[in-house]
């Protein structure tokens, strides 16, 4: 899955953290003197710069030669270290995807800019003293229409180049399997692991790596703003007063909630594998029985379809628990910075503006930490997809299988599940898949 894309995995993933760590620690670090000593004006202009304007800053223009020239000096080193046929898609089209992503994310950043100033003279102008004319509304709705403009732009682009970027991924996968495929061809499910399961996996990482990358830089531009927009929260309920409160409340309830729907939901991975293992074995026997009379018999077919209900019935239960405790925690979610808002708006501390920058900014740090809530489903078919890939390949690369893969025939898709015994039924079938 890895190799086939990118050079050396284990050492290109690891040397991605590193990089990215190191770039980090420098630019928040000695960023602004170096970016000072090239010729940046990188002083603090106080209030956040609202409009496009937000976009070509000097420290925008700065942060965009510092990317290019980590990025160009990490894809470098591994053009040179360990050249790969993919590398320009896998190295330098995983740098662009990141760069947009962040883009999209000051996006929203530059939209939470605006929300202050905009419902501060909404607040103003509904209080009927003039003030605040016609004219200032409209120019700061026509602000938003730029933001929102470049918003689109971004988002179809990087929709577009993500498409591109996993279908390449397929493609490599497919050429590094269908290189094996005199060895692999008689391992059972080889035809649908090399089609179908390649195509589900482009699929939900074009959806959920952007997710998983989104919610990485929505933690890093919206940290600072909401641990900013805190000293306009001096207390909580029940809690009192407490340093930094926002951003307190957020961590507590993004870890319960991560908590708790991991917890509830641990056995779901283990049985959308076994889903598809057993869908495999049914398809396939069916498939034989299409050239083979004596192939797909009822027994047989009434058996593996046994299998099939019997799995399916085990998800839809343990996938009803875990949907009432998702949609419990997704419900209280959407109240609870309302609720931790009360005595600060009971004071009169903070403005309409305010209130809008603080729901927003608490609104997408809340959902970044929240990934996993919002996307556990698709994670599990994520990683029952990735059990079946791995244990494509251990086969065929003489590893040892793991223990799920062992649960239906010591030798994993070698052999087909057998055929009830007379008078049998198709109980011990049942039974053994049980265990």
């Amino acid at each position: 899955m890895f190799e086939s894309f990118f050079p050396k995995p284990k050492q290109f993933f690891l040397s991605v953290l590193l990089w990215t760590a190191f770039g980090m620690l420098v630019w928040y670090g000695v960023g602004t003197q170096i970016g000072t000593m090239i010729g940046f004006d990188l002083q603090d202009a106080g209030e956040p710069v609202v409009g496009i304007a937000y976009f070509y800053t000097p420290s925008f223009l700065w942060f965009y030669v510092f990317y290019v020239v980590w990025v160009a000096l990490f894809a470098a080193f591994w053009f040179l270290y360990h050249p790969h046929r993919w590398q320009m898609w896998s190295i330098l089209g995983s740098a662009f995807i990141l760069f947009t992503t962040y883009y999209g994310v000051q996006v929203s950043v530059a939209i939470n800019n605006w929300r202050r100033p905009f419902f501060d003279e909404f607040q103003q102008a509904l209080s009927g003293d003039g003030s605040v004319t016609a004219g200032d509304l409209y120019e700061l709705i026509v602000i938003f229409a730029e933001i929102a403009l470049v918003s689109t732009v971004i988002y179809v682009v990087t929709r577009f180049f993500v498409s591109h970027y996993v279908f390449r991924w397929r493609t490599a996968m497919n050429d590094y399997y269908m290189s094996r495929w005199s060895t692999i061809r008689n391992i059972e499910g080889a035809s649908q692991r090399v089609q179908e399961d390649t195509m589900r996996f482009a699929t939900i990482m074009e959806g959920l790596g952007v997710s998983v990358v989104d919610a990485l830089m929505t933690l890093i531009a919206f940290l600072p703003v909401l641990w900013g927009l805190s000293q306009y929260v001096t207390e909580l309920p029940l809690v009192g007063a407490i340093p930094h409160p926002l951003f307190v409340a957020l961590i507590f309830w993004a870890a319960f909630g991560t908590g708790l729907l991991a917890l509830v939901g641990i056995r779901l991975p283990g049985l959308e594998f076994l889903n598809q293992r057993v869908e495999a074995a049914y398809r396939k026997e069916l498939v034989y029985g299409e050239d083979d009379p004596s192939r797909a018999q009822p027994p047989t077919v009434a058996q593996l379809f046994t299998n099939v209900r019997h799995n399916y019935f085990r998800l839809y239960f343990h996938y009803m628990y875990f949907n009432v405790a998702r949609g419990l925690y997704l419900q209280a979610d959407n109240i609870y910075v309302n609720i931790i808002l009360v005595p600060t708006i009971v004071a009169g501390k903070i403005t309409l503006g305010l209130w809008q920058q603080i729901l927003t900014a608490f609104g997408q740090v809340s959902g970044s930490f929240q990934f996993l809530v919002n996307s556990w489903t698709t994670i599990v078919e994520l990683l029952s997809i990735y059990k079946r890939l791995r244990a494509f390949e251990a086969t065929f690369r003489g590893e040892e299988l793991s223990e799920i893969e062992k649960v239906i025939g010591e030798e994993g898709f070698a052999q087909p599940i057998p055929d009830p015994a007379p008078g049998e039924g198709g109980h011990k079938q049942v039974h053994d898949f049980e265990k």
